[in-house]
This record gives structure tokens, C-alpha cells and sequence, in this order.
């Protein structure tokens, strides 16, 4: 799959270097053409040198064909701006903004873009943010038989208990995440629009769980 990372700094450099090693196309966008030596010799992807959120600079790093969009650089305005426009403008559907001002992240998560304050990044979250889903549970048992994983849904399941979610799934709602905090569940906690379940379940069933949850329920609750 191609992604897209906008700032090559520390973050972004070891996110494109990670995403390569997993066999993935990769293309790094900076202001500054002498921040791509963090990538070390051995990157193969493509480098664009370029303001992140100018529509020609994305397109020429790809865009139009990416899988997912990163925007980690030092400011939060540009983040922010360039996670919308790869969204809004050219329909990427996965999209993650790193920020530094803890403060904000409310407000973007009610933009349907999932932001973090900077400190609590690493590129394994981004990792887990910007790669299909299961490919790097949050947590495993020291058998790594079962596993913590944040698991997509589709839309039509919002409105839905947390409880049915486990029924129909045969795991259990470890924690949700809404509006950037994280939640136990309750007996009667519904599923609202933005937010993140994560499931703990065998590590065998875990892409039984997330076809069943990419699709429609069969009848509303």
C-alpha cells in the first residue's frame, strides 16, 4: 500500500523507515530537502520537498493514490490543516495529526481526525492509526494467544450497546476511546460517533472480528 507522511523529523522519519520495512510504498513530505537525511541510505521511497498541505506537493508525493496520510511535523496548524485537505480534498480515508497543544485535541477529534498530543506519540501508534486494522495489537498475553486491539466499525453499528458488540463478536470491550480519553464500558454504554473500541480477544478470531464489524449489523438494536 502507498502512505503518505508529511514532516520528516524524528517521528516521521522512523514511521516511513517502519511502514518500508513492512514492505509498503512510502513518500516523506518537508519543507526542507536536508531533513530526508534521517531516512538513512537505505529508504527507497519517495522524498517530496514541499509545504504539506499545498495540493500539488501532495499530489506529486502521491496522494491521490494513498492508503493513508500522516501529518507529523512541528506545527499543529499545519497538521491539522494538511490532515483535512488529504481527507476533504482528495478522499484518504485513514488520516492521523500529531499535535503539541493537548488542549486542542477535542476539537479535532470532533473533525473526525484522530490527533494525540505529542507526548503520548510513538511511531507504533501511529502505526496501529495509520495500517489496517489488527496488524499491530495494542497488547498481547505472554502466549500472544489473546490480544488488545482497536478494531474498525462500519458506520451503521453507532447507536448500538458495547454489550451487543461483544455478543456478536465473542470478545470483550477492554476499553473505548471517545474524543481523545479512554473509558471502560458499562452495562448500558452505546456506541457514539467517533469512537475507537478496543477489543480483547484470541489472536485467531481477530479477522473473524473484523469482517463481521466492517459490516452493517443484521438488525438494529
Amino acid at each position: 500500500m502507498h502512505f503518505v507522511i508529511m514532516g520528516c523529523g524524528r517521528v516521521g522519519a522512523s514511521l516511513a523507515r517502519a511502514l518500508e520495512r513492512r514492505g509498503h510504498d512510502v513518500a516523506v513530505i518537508d519543507q526542507f530537502e536536508a531533513a530526508f537525511t534521517r531516512l538513512g541510505p537505505t529508504f527507497e521511497g519517495r522524498t517530496v520537498a514541499g509545504v504539506g498541505f499545498d495540493r500539488d506537493t501532495l499530489t506529486e508525493a502521491g496522494i491521490d493514490r494513498a492508503y493513508a496520510f500522516a501529518a507529523v511535523s512541528s506545527g499543529d496548524n499545519s497538521n491539522i490543516l494538511a490532515a483535512r485537505v488529504a481527507r476533504e480534498t482528495f478522499g484518504v480515508e485513514h488520516v492521523v495529526a500529531r499535535i503539541y497543544d493537548p488542549g486542542r485535541a477535542e476539537i479535532y477529534q470532533r473533525l473526525g481526525i484522530p490527533t494525540v498530543a505529542t507526548v503520548k506519540w510513538t511511531s507504533d501508534q501511529m502505526l496501529r492509526r495509520l495500517l489496517p486494522q489488527g496488524h499491530l495489537p495494542e497488547l498481547a498475553d505472554p502466549s500472544g494467544r489473546i490480544v488488545i486491539a482497536e478494531v474498525a466499525t462500519d458506520p451503521a453499528w453507532i447507536g448500538s450497546s458495547l454489550r451487543r458488540i461483544e455478543d456478536e463478536t465473542r470478545s470483550r470491550v477492554a476499553y473505548f476511546t471517545r474524543l481523545g480519553e479512554g473509558h471502560l464500558p458499562g452495562p448500558e454504554t452505546i456506541l457514539q460517533e467517533g469512537d475507537l473500541i478496543h477489543l480483547a480477544i484470541n489472536r485467531d478470531q481477530l479477522e473473524d472480528v473484523e469482517r463481521t464489524l466492517a459490516d452493517p449489523p443484521a438488525v438494529a438494536d
